[in-house]
C-alpha cells in the first residue's frame, strides 16, 4: 500500500513539473496534470489540497535549500569579529555563490519553477527576499568598515537594492538559459569579479 501511495505521488508531481514548466503556475491546468498522471481528481485531492499545495511540494525543498545556504553564509560572516570581516569578505560570498551554481545545475527543473514560473504563488517574491537580505547585510558591512576607520561614502539603500537585484538576476540567468555547469560557473565567477570591482570603486572615497 505504501509503495502504491508513493508511486501515485511521484506520478502526480512528475506530471505537474512538466505542466508548470510549460505554462507557469497561473497557466497550468490541474485537469491536465491529473490526466497526465493517470489519476482521478478525487485521488489528487487525497494528496494535495490545491494546485498551489502541489506547486509548493515540488519547489519548497529547493527554496529552503537555497535560502538556507544563503542565510547561513550571511549570518556566519556577520558573526565574525568585525576586524576579521574584510579579509573574509570575498571568501564567504564566493563559496556561497559556487555552491548555488552547483545546486542549481543539479536541480534545474524545480529551481526553474521556483525562479521563473511561480507568479501567483507565495514563492513569486523569492528572489526579492534574497535581495532584501543582501541589501541589509551590505549596509551593515559598510557600517563595520566605517567603525574600522575606512572612509566609506554613504550609498543610498535604493542603489544597493538595484545592484543586488542586478547581481542575483545575473546569477539566475544560468537557470533561464539552461547553461551547462562549466559555462555557468565560469560566467558567474567573472560576474562576481565585475561586481567586486564595481563595489570597490563605489566605496572608494
Amino acid at each position: 500500500m505504501q509503495e502504491n501511495t508513493s508511486d501515485t505521488l511521484n506520478k502526480i508531481q512528475k506530471a505537474a513539473l512538466k505542466e508548470f514548466l510549460d505554462n507557469g503556475f497561473l497557466g497550468a491546468s490541474l485537469r491536465q496534470i491529473v490526466k497526465d498522471a493517470g489519476v482521478t481528481t478525487g485521488a489528487f485531492y487525497g494528496y494535495f489540497s490545491s494546485k498551489e499545495a502541489l506547486f509548493a511540494s515540488i519547489v519548497e525543498p529547493h527554496a529552503a535549500a537555497l535560502m538556507g545556504r544563503f542565510m547561513e553564509a550571511q549570518l556566519s560572516f556577520a558573526e565574525l569579529p568585525e576586524k576579521d570581516q574584510p579579509e573574509h569578505m570575498g571568501e564567504a560570498s564566493g563559496s556561497c555563490v559556487r555552491w548555488m551554481v552547483d545546486y542549481i545545475c543539479e536541480h534545474r527543473d524545480p529551481v526553474k519553477l521556483l525562479l521563473c514560473k511561480a507568479e501567483g504563488t507565495s514563492y513569486e517574491h523569492f528572489v526579492h527576499s534574497m535581495v532584501e537580505v543582501e541589501v541589509e547585510h551590505t549596509l551593515r558591512y559598510m557600517d563595520v568598515l566605517r567603525r574600522l576607520g575606512h572612509d566609506i561614502p554613504m550609498l543610498d539603500q535604493s542603489l544597493c537594492h538595484i545592484i543586488a537585484s542586478a547581481m542575483f538576476g545575473g546569477i539566475f540567468e544560468i537557470v533561464i538559459h539552461d547553461m551547462p555547469h562549466e559555462q555557468a560557473m565560469r560566467d558567474v565567477e567573472q560576474l562576481r569579479a565585475f561586481y567586486t570591482a564595481g563595489w570597490m570603486k563605489l566605496m572608494s572615497p
